[in-house]
Protein backbone atom coordinates (compact mmCIF):
# COMPACT_ATOMS: atom_id res chain seq x y z
CA UNK A 1 0.00 0.00 0.00
CA UNK A 2 1.62 2.60 -1.58
CA UNK A 3 -1.07 5.67 -0.99
CA UNK A 4 -2.99 6.35 1.96
CA UNK A 5 -6.64 9.24 1.26
CA UNK A 6 -8.63 10.77 3.78
CA UNK A 7 -11.53 12.28 2.68
CA UNK A 8 -13.34 15.60 4.25
CA UNK A 9 -16.18 14.10 5.23
CA UNK A 10 -14.37 11.36 6.84
CA UNK A 11 -12.69 14.40 9.43
CA UNK A 12 -16.43 16.68 9.59
CA UNK A 13 -17.59 12.60 11.39
CA UNK A 14 -15.25 13.90 14.53
CA UNK A 15 -16.91 17.14 14.63
CA UNK A 16 -19.66 17.48 17.46
CA UNK A 17 -22.97 19.05 16.91
CA UNK A 18 -21.89 22.03 18.92
CA UNK A 19 -18.40 22.09 16.75
CA UNK A 20 -20.26 22.58 13.53
CA UNK A 21 -22.94 25.42 15.33
CA UNK A 22 -19.51 26.92 16.35
CA UNK A 23 -17.93 26.89 13.35
CA UNK A 24 -21.42 27.86 11.05
CA UNK A 25 -21.49 31.30 13.41
CA UNK A 26 -17.86 32.05 12.97
CA UNK A 27 -18.25 31.49 9.14
CA UNK A 28 -21.68 34.02 9.20
CA UNK A 29 -19.50 36.51 11.20
CA UNK A 30 -16.61 36.63 8.70
CA UNK A 31 -19.12 36.88 5.38
CA UNK A 32 -19.76 40.10 7.90
CA UNK A 33 -16.50 41.21 7.45
CA UNK A 34 -16.17 40.42 3.88
CA UNK A 35 -18.83 42.99 3.13
CA UNK A 36 -17.19 45.21 4.68
CA UNK A 37 -13.66 44.44 3.01
CA UNK A 38 -15.79 45.68 -0.57
CA UNK A 39 -16.53 48.57 1.40
CA UNK A 40 -13.53 49.21 2.97
CA UNK A 41 -11.41 49.22 -0.87
CA UNK A 42 -14.06 51.27 -2.87
CA UNK A 43 -14.94 54.11 -0.56
CA UNK A 44 -14.07 57.70 -1.53
CA UNK A 45 -13.42 60.03 1.04
CA UNK A 46 -11.67 59.55 4.43
CA UNK A 47 -14.83 59.63 6.79
CA UNK A 48 -16.65 57.12 5.08
CA UNK A 49 -13.27 54.66 5.02
CA UNK A 50 -12.50 55.26 9.00
CA UNK A 51 -16.27 54.43 9.75
CA UNK A 52 -15.77 51.42 7.96
CA UNK A 53 -12.68 50.56 9.24
CA UNK A 54 -14.54 51.38 13.04
CA UNK A 55 -17.18 48.57 12.20
CA UNK A 56 -13.92 46.03 10.67
CA UNK A 57 -12.19 46.68 14.14
CA UNK A 58 -14.98 46.13 16.24
CA UNK A 59 -16.44 42.96 14.20
CA UNK A 60 -13.22 41.62 14.74
CA UNK A 61 -12.61 41.85 18.20
CA UNK A 62 -16.37 40.50 18.78
CA UNK A 63 -14.98 37.31 16.53
CA UNK A 64 -11.68 36.89 19.26
CA UNK A 65 -14.26 37.05 22.01
CA UNK A 66 -16.52 34.35 20.28
CA UNK A 67 -12.93 31.98 19.77
CA UNK A 68 -12.10 33.00 22.94
CA UNK A 69 -15.17 30.96 24.30
CA UNK A 70 -15.34 28.05 22.16
CA UNK A 71 -11.75 27.11 22.54
CA UNK A 72 -12.15 27.92 26.22
CA UNK A 73 -14.20 24.60 26.28
CA UNK A 74 -11.46 22.95 24.69
CA UNK A 75 -8.37 22.34 27.50
CA UNK A 76 -6.16 21.00 24.71
CA UNK A 77 -6.25 23.87 22.28
CA UNK A 78 -4.24 26.22 23.16
CA UNK A 79 -4.25 30.06 21.46
CA UNK A 80 -1.20 32.28 22.65
CA UNK A 81 -3.26 35.59 22.72
CA UNK A 82 -5.93 34.10 24.93
CA UNK A 83 -3.91 32.51 27.61
CA UNK A 84 -0.98 34.86 27.92
CA UNK A 85 -1.04 38.00 30.16
CA UNK A 86 -2.07 41.42 27.79
CA UNK A 87 0.73 42.88 28.35
CA UNK A 88 2.93 40.77 25.66
CA UNK A 89 0.13 41.04 23.43
CA UNK A 90 1.33 43.18 21.21
CA UNK A 91 4.43 40.90 20.06
CA UNK A 92 2.69 38.52 18.78
CA UNK A 93 0.14 40.50 16.92
CA UNK A 94 2.29 42.85 15.74
CA UNK A 95 4.08 39.62 13.82
CA UNK A 96 1.49 38.00 12.67
CA UNK A 97 0.71 41.40 11.10
CA UNK A 98 4.28 41.23 9.40
CA UNK A 99 3.60 37.81 8.23
CA UNK A 100 0.35 38.59 6.39
CA UNK A 101 1.41 41.62 4.95
CA UNK A 102 1.65 40.77 0.90
CA UNK A 103 4.77 43.28 1.06
CA UNK A 104 6.85 41.09 3.34
CA UNK A 105 9.37 39.25 1.25
CA UNK A 106 10.41 35.92 1.80
CA UNK A 107 13.72 36.79 4.20
CA UNK A 108 11.84 39.13 6.38
CA UNK A 109 8.93 36.24 6.14
CA UNK A 110 11.79 33.82 7.33
CA UNK A 111 12.80 35.46 10.09
CA UNK A 112 9.45 36.13 11.72
CA UNK A 113 8.70 32.26 11.29
CA UNK A 114 11.89 31.80 13.23
CA UNK A 115 10.49 34.80 15.96
CA UNK A 116 6.92 32.85 16.20
CA UNK A 117 8.33 29.77 16.59
CA UNK A 118 10.76 30.88 19.40
CA UNK A 119 7.30 32.50 20.92
CA UNK A 120 5.52 29.21 21.08
CA UNK A 121 8.67 27.24 21.94
CA UNK A 122 7.80 29.27 24.90
CA UNK A 123 4.87 29.62 25.19
CA UNK A 124 4.61 25.23 25.47
CA UNK A 125 7.16 24.48 27.41
CA UNK A 126 8.19 27.71 29.84
CA UNK A 127 5.07 28.02 31.95
CA UNK A 128 5.14 30.48 35.29
CA UNK A 129 5.23 27.59 36.94
CA UNK A 130 8.42 25.98 35.51
CA UNK A 131 11.18 26.55 39.00
CA UNK A 132 13.42 23.65 38.22
CA UNK A 133 16.57 25.03 36.47
CA UNK A 134 19.76 23.63 34.70
CA UNK A 135 23.20 25.32 35.03
CA UNK A 136 25.25 25.74 31.60
CA UNK A 137 28.98 26.86 31.89
CA UNK A 138 29.62 29.08 28.62
CA UNK A 139 33.45 29.84 27.41
CA UNK A 140 33.55 33.48 26.54
CA UNK A 141 36.45 34.83 23.86
CA UNK A 142 38.09 37.24 27.49
CA UNK A 143 40.86 36.09 27.93
CA UNK A 144 42.36 38.58 30.26
CA UNK A 145 43.84 37.89 32.96
CA UNK A 146 42.87 34.44 32.39
CA UNK A 147 40.40 32.55 30.02
CA UNK A 148 36.63 34.07 31.16
CA UNK A 149 33.41 31.85 31.78
CA UNK A 150 29.77 32.86 32.51
CA UNK A 151 27.06 30.54 33.97
CA UNK A 152 23.72 30.45 32.99
CA UNK A 153 20.65 29.60 34.46
CA UNK A 154 18.28 27.98 31.81
CA UNK A 155 14.49 25.86 32.64
CA UNK A 156 14.99 22.43 33.22
CA UNK A 157 12.69 21.26 30.83
CA UNK A 158 14.04 17.89 29.74
CA UNK A 159 11.37 15.67 30.76
CA UNK A 160 9.04 17.62 27.97
CA UNK A 161 11.48 17.82 24.84
CA UNK A 162 13.71 14.39 25.92
CA UNK A 163 11.23 12.27 24.25
CA UNK A 164 10.69 14.14 21.12
CA UNK A 165 10.33 12.94 17.25
CA UNK A 166 9.78 15.92 14.42
CA UNK A 167 7.42 14.93 12.21
CA UNK A 168 7.61 16.84 9.20
CA UNK A 169 4.85 17.10 6.63
CA UNK A 170 7.01 18.15 3.99
CA UNK A 171 7.86 21.60 2.12
CA UNK A 172 6.10 24.28 4.38
CA UNK A 173 6.88 22.59 7.31
CA UNK A 174 10.30 21.67 7.04
CA UNK A 175 11.77 25.11 7.83
CA UNK A 176 9.58 25.46 11.22
CA UNK A 177 10.10 21.78 12.39
CA UNK A 178 13.69 22.57 12.09
CA UNK A 179 13.50 25.86 13.93
CA UNK A 180 11.38 23.89 16.84
CA UNK A 181 13.98 21.11 16.91
CA UNK A 182 17.08 24.26 17.08
CA UNK A 183 14.76 25.27 20.08
CA UNK A 184 14.77 21.88 21.79
CA UNK A 185 18.79 21.52 21.26
CA UNK A 186 19.14 24.81 22.73
CA UNK A 187 17.19 24.20 25.91
CA UNK A 188 18.19 20.81 26.64
CA UNK A 189 20.98 19.70 29.42
CA UNK A 190 22.39 17.49 26.52
CA UNK A 191 21.67 19.12 23.22
CA UNK A 192 19.37 16.70 22.46
CA UNK A 193 18.77 16.57 18.25
CA UNK A 194 15.30 15.30 17.73
CA UNK A 195 15.10 12.85 15.17
CA UNK A 196 13.08 13.17 12.18
CA UNK A 197 10.24 11.50 10.15
CA UNK A 198 9.37 13.14 6.92
CA UNK A 199 5.86 12.38 5.36
CA UNK A 200 5.04 13.31 1.46
CA UNK A 201 1.42 14.18 2.29
CA UNK A 202 -0.53 17.25 0.07
CA UNK A 203 -4.29 17.80 -0.42
CA UNK A 204 -6.48 18.67 -4.09
CA UNK A 205 -6.61 21.12 -4.83
CA UNK A 206 -8.98 20.91 -7.75
CA UNK A 207 -11.50 20.12 -4.67
CA UNK A 208 -13.69 22.51 -2.88
CA UNK A 209 -13.12 21.94 0.99
CA UNK A 210 -16.58 20.30 1.97
CA UNK A 211 -14.59 17.51 -0.62
CA UNK A 212 -11.41 17.86 -0.27
CA UNK A 213 -9.35 15.12 -0.23
CA UNK A 214 -5.53 14.21 1.40
CA UNK A 215 -2.93 11.93 -0.11
CA UNK A 216 0.03 10.26 1.84
CA UNK A 217 2.47 9.00 -0.29
CA UNK A 218 4.34 6.75 1.32
CA UNK A 219 6.83 5.88 -1.34
CA UNK A 220 7.97 9.41 -1.23
CA UNK A 221 7.85 9.34 2.74
CA UNK A 222 10.84 8.62 4.86
CA UNK A 223 10.95 7.70 8.59
CA UNK A 224 11.24 4.07 10.46
CA UNK A 225 7.96 3.36 11.96
CA UNK A 226 9.15 1.58 14.93
CA UNK A 227 11.06 4.22 16.18
CA UNK A 228 7.71 6.37 16.50
CA UNK A 229 6.01 4.00 19.11
CA UNK A 230 5.57 5.34 22.57
CA UNK A 231 7.67 8.99 21.29
CA UNK A 232 6.21 12.35 21.78
CA UNK A 233 5.28 13.85 18.18
CA UNK A 234 6.07 17.01 17.36
CA UNK A 235 4.34 18.59 13.79
CA UNK A 236 5.46 22.23 13.22
CA UNK A 237 3.53 23.53 10.43
CA UNK A 238 3.07 27.22 10.14
CA UNK A 239 -0.75 26.64 8.99
CA UNK A 240 -3.32 24.51 10.53
CA UNK A 241 -6.34 25.04 7.95
CA UNK A 242 -8.34 22.23 7.82
CA UNK A 243 -6.17 19.65 10.07
CA UNK A 244 -6.82 16.74 7.32
CA UNK A 245 -2.83 16.18 6.43
CA UNK A 246 -1.48 15.83 10.29
CA UNK A 247 -4.90 13.70 11.28
CA UNK A 248 -4.42 11.77 7.97
CA UNK A 249 -0.42 10.80 9.17
CA UNK A 250 -1.56 10.07 12.61
CA UNK A 251 -4.56 7.91 12.07
CA UNK A 252 -2.18 6.13 9.50
CA UNK A 253 0.17 5.54 12.26
CA UNK A 254 -2.12 4.18 14.93
CA UNK A 255 -3.62 1.86 12.59
CA UNK A 256 0.25 0.26 11.89
CA UNK A 257 -0.25 -0.72 15.88
CA UNK A 258 2.18 2.94 16.45
CA UNK A 259 0.48 4.53 19.88
CA UNK A 260 2.22 7.55 20.17
CA UNK A 261 2.87 8.95 24.00
CA UNK A 262 1.27 12.09 23.02
CA UNK A 263 0.67 14.63 19.36
CA UNK A 264 1.23 18.48 19.69
CA UNK A 265 1.46 20.64 16.60
CA UNK A 266 2.83 24.23 16.30
CA UNK A 267 1.66 26.52 14.02
CA UNK A 268 1.75 30.31 13.54
CA UNK A 269 -1.75 30.61 12.47
CA UNK A 270 -4.54 27.95 12.88
CA UNK A 271 -7.86 28.30 11.84
CA UNK A 272 -10.98 27.35 14.50
CA UNK A 273 -12.24 24.44 12.23
CA UNK A 274 -8.68 22.89 11.82
CA UNK A 275 -8.05 22.83 15.78
CA UNK A 276 -11.51 21.32 16.80
CA UNK A 277 -11.22 18.43 14.18
CA UNK A 278 -7.36 17.59 15.02
CA UNK A 279 -8.52 17.50 19.01
CA UNK A 280 -11.89 15.49 18.35
CA UNK A 281 -10.46 13.09 16.19
CA UNK A 282 -7.13 12.27 18.15
CA UNK A 283 -7.52 11.63 21.13
CA UNK A 284 -4.30 12.77 23.10
CA UNK A 285 -3.52 15.66 20.52
CA UNK A 286 -2.73 18.87 21.43
CA UNK A 287 -2.59 22.51 19.33
CA UNK A 288 -0.36 24.96 20.06
CA UNK A 289 -1.14 27.90 17.68
CA UNK A 290 -0.06 32.12 18.14
CA UNK A 291 -2.67 33.30 16.38
CA UNK A 292 -6.45 31.88 15.85
CA UNK A 293 -8.27 32.78 12.69
CA UNK A 294 -11.99 32.44 12.39
CA UNK A 295 -12.77 30.92 9.45
CA UNK A 296 -11.54 28.76 5.48
CA UNK A 297 -12.83 30.10 2.23
CA UNK A 298 -14.23 27.22 -0.39
CA UNK A 299 -11.12 26.02 -1.57
CA UNK A 300 -9.87 25.63 2.17
CA UNK A 301 -7.66 28.57 2.75
CA UNK A 302 -7.71 30.46 5.82
CA UNK A 303 -8.98 33.64 6.09
CA UNK A 304 -7.99 36.13 6.91
CA UNK A 305 -4.87 33.87 6.59
CA UNK A 306 -1.54 34.83 5.34
CA UNK A 307 -1.15 32.89 1.93
CA UNK A 308 0.74 29.78 1.42
CA UNK A 309 3.08 29.49 3.84
CA UNK A 310 5.05 26.91 2.12
CA UNK A 311 5.80 29.36 -1.06
CA UNK A 312 6.87 32.15 0.61
CA UNK A 313 9.37 30.13 2.91
CA UNK A 314 10.13 28.49 -0.40
CA UNK A 315 9.80 30.00 -3.66
CA UNK A 316 7.13 27.99 -5.35
CA UNK A 317 7.72 25.21 -7.16
CA UNK A 318 7.39 24.44 -11.15
CA UNK A 319 5.19 21.79 -11.47
CA UNK A 320 7.09 19.98 -13.86
CA UNK A 321 10.12 19.43 -11.15
CA UNK A 322 9.14 19.91 -7.95
CA UNK A 323 11.67 19.88 -5.53
CA UNK A 324 12.67 17.17 -2.60
CA UNK A 325 13.69 17.53 0.55
CA UNK A 326 17.23 17.94 -0.30
CA UNK A 327 16.89 20.40 -2.69
CA UNK A 328 14.76 22.53 -0.31
CA UNK A 329 17.53 22.54 2.40
CA UNK A 330 20.09 23.47 -0.36
CA UNK A 331 17.67 26.31 -1.85
CA UNK A 332 17.68 27.25 1.83
CA UNK A 333 21.09 28.66 1.57
CA UNK A 334 24.37 28.43 3.80
CA UNK A 335 23.22 30.56 6.23
CA UNK A 336 20.42 28.31 7.42
CA UNK A 337 21.96 25.39 6.39
CA UNK A 338 25.09 26.28 8.62
CA UNK A 339 22.77 27.87 11.35
CA UNK A 340 20.55 24.74 11.36
CA UNK A 341 23.71 22.11 11.17
CA UNK A 342 22.49 19.27 13.34
CA UNK A 343 19.30 19.33 12.13
CA UNK A 344 20.59 19.36 8.04
CA UNK A 345 22.61 16.12 9.40
CA UNK A 346 19.81 14.13 11.27
CA UNK A 347 16.93 15.19 8.03
CA UNK A 348 20.08 13.96 5.36
CA UNK A 349 20.54 10.54 8.03
CA UNK A 350 17.08 10.15 7.39
CA UNK A 351 16.69 10.69 4.18
CA UNK A 352 19.73 9.11 2.61
CA UNK A 353 19.03 5.61 5.30
CA UNK A 354 22.49 6.39 6.72
CA UNK A 355 21.60 5.20 10.38
CA UNK A 356 24.53 3.60 12.17
CA UNK A 357 27.12 4.94 9.52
Amino acid sequence: MKRIILKATDLDGFLTGEDRESIVAMGGKYGEAIELFRDFGSVGNERQRNEVERKLIALYNEMGKMMQEITGKHPNIHVYSFETHYTIHGEASRLIAKLRNIGTEQPEFIYYVQRAYELLFNFTFMGSGQRKKNYMVIETPVDVPVKNYAVHKIPDIDMKISNAVMCVMLRGALLPSMILSKEIEEFSSNRYVTPFALFKISRDDSKMERTMEYLLRLDRSYFDLKSLDGRDLFFADPMNATGGSLITIVRYLMDQGIKPHSIKTFNVVSALKGALRIVRALENAEVYTLWMDPSLNQKAYILPGLGDAGDRLNGPDRAESPRDIIQLIADYGAGIASLYRSQVRKIEETVLGLYGQ
